[in-house]
């Protein structure tokens, strides 16, 4: 089976299990601060090219578009956007990049358009030759408390070790994860 088949197959799950939250959690964010329910964030892909990743709006809508470590983003989330973040309901909506061909379900975690440093460190390590995924080797290792460096590496390592059967090692790992709220700032 390919990567993309897998990809297919798992997101289509994914949305047909997640339909009800999904649709409890676009009435929740619609509800609770004016704007949009989903927020499409300008990432990086395969290949450094940009893309439009729809995420689940926790953050105003007047929010600068920066990376988590570079902004207070306590004072910026919505009434539910801690509870979204920690849950990863937040990520939710990206199963329709995958469907695109975007993102895969598990890869390095899209840079946004404007982190330099992290596309610059991950094109050193040719990171940028592998689609971008909702999970990665580097968010079970740490997610938001790592540098970025620490990023690349992890990054650079699933690169090396890319398989069906890492991948799957991955999700497993990310649910554990998810479910401990382990590695979430806000």
């Amino acid at each position: 089976m390919t990567i993309r088949v897998f990809n297919i197959i798992v997101s289509t799950l994914v949305g047909i299990v997640f339909l009800l939250p999904f649709i409890f959690v676009w009435i929740l964010v619609r509800l609770t601060s004016p704007g949009p329910a989903i927020h499409w964030s300008k990432r990086i892909g395969k290949d450094n090219k940009v893309f439009l990743m729809p995420k689940f709006r926790t953050m105003l809508i007047d929010t600068p578009q920066l990376a988590t470590h570079l902004i207070d983003s306590k004072s910026w989330l919505t009434p539910v956007g801690s509870f979204l973040r920690k849950s990863s309901l937040d990520e939710i909506p990206q199963i329709w990049s995958v469907l695109k061909g975007d993102m895969n379900i598990v890869g390095p975690r899209p840079a946004l358009f404007n982190q330099y440093d992290l596309m610059e460190l991950r094109n050193t390590k040719s990171v940028q030759t592998i689609p971008p995924g909702i999970t990665g080797w580097a968010q079970i290792n740490g997610r938001d408390d790592l540098s970025i460096e620490e990023k690349v590496r992890y990054d650079s390592e699933y690169l090396r070790r890319r398989s069906l059967a890492f991948d799957l090692k991955i999700i497993f790992l990310t649910v554990l994860k998810v479910l401990q709220r382990e590695g979430i700032k806000h």
